[in-house]
């Protein structure tokens, strides 16, 4: 797509790599603060909210110092994982997709995202109804016109299929592991993200093997990461364009490997909404316009 015709595109981001121009965060709140009072929202220790939000600001300043146009939500709600902005709707070269998280209390995350995305002009191609779920991280493109999908603890099998006909054309389904059960949020974006068109960061032992078929046969190469840096969301990195890329800081085998492949890596610490809240930096981030 040439320069002209992505600078009269109002929204569609139909790509993990291609140049991110504009995306939706929302910064962490009163709700996120009180996250740890309630077991099943999985915060592992009480939350330092203006850590979080120290945190969540040098995040966006650093989306800014690499040309992003970032938009705030400006919405709070009782789910402290609105913070965690890609999962509750998609962003298509057509439309938004409002999604239904597998999450309980995530449930209506989805249609304070669609107020905004609906203020802004951007139309909503469909939607995923009950008994269907489906969460962002289960979700990213692999070209522009191959979509994969992963059926997971999040996502079941009634939304994967709803979600596969409202997006249409080449999409792909996987299973992901049960992982450690639903105490844990295991996405397919858990263990692998997309970092340029033939370059993937990826956690092989829980990566679907139909997954890696796939990746050999696009021709996609991979960073693996060790099994000492999963836990610190080593695999969960937003790229900002191709080979630019931002990873929580603590994963330094990755970080080095990133680099021996010729990608710009940066940093930020994040200790409460990455090991706390569990979200890495594509989790904090929707998308709106790409390419």
């Amino acid at each position: 797509m040439t320069e002209a015709a992505t600078s009269t595109r109002r929204y569609g981001a139909q790509s993990m790599t291609a140049p991110l121009r504009e995306v939706l965060v929302k910064r962490p709140g009163e709700a996120f603060g009180r996250a740890f009072d309630h077991p099943a929202h999985g915060f592992r220790h009480p939350v330092d909210l203006v850590r979080a939000q120290r945190e969540h600001d040098t995040f966006v300043d650093l989306l800014v110092r690499l040309g992003v146009t970032v938009h705030e939500l400006g919405t709070e709600m009782g789910s402290p994982d609105l913070t965690y902005t890609f999962d509750p709707l998609l962003v298509t070269d057509s439309g938004a997709i409002p999604l239904r998280s597998g999450k309980a209390n995530r449930l209506g995350e989805e249609e304070a995202i669609q107020a905004w995305t609906s203020a802004h002009g951007i139309p909503t191609r469909g939607r995923i109804e009950s008994p269907g779920t489906v969460d962002g991280g289960d979700t990213f493109w692999l070209r522009p016109e191959l979509f994969c999908i992963g059926r997971s603890l999040r996502t079941n099998r009634h939304g994967a299929e709803q979600l596969a006909e409202i997006v249409g054309g080449d999409v792909r389904i996987f299973d992901v592991p049960y992982g450690e059960g639903p105490s844990e949020c295991l996405h397919l974006l858990s263990l692998l993200s997309p970092i340029a068109d033939d370059l993937a960061v990826v956690y092989l032992p829980l990566l679907p093997a139909g997954l890696h078929e796939l990746l050999s046969d696009e021709g996609i190469r991979y960073v693996p990461v060790p099994p000492e840096e999963f836990p610190t969301q080593a695999p969960n990195i937003l790229a900002v364009r191709p080979g630019v890329l931002i990873m929580m800081s603590g994963n330094p085998h990755t970080e080095r490997a990133l680099r021996a492949h010729g990608c710009e890596v940066h940093t930020y610490e994040a200790l409460e909404l990455g090991i706390n809240g569990s979200g890495g930096p594509t989790c904090l981030t929707r998308p709106l316009l790409r390419g």
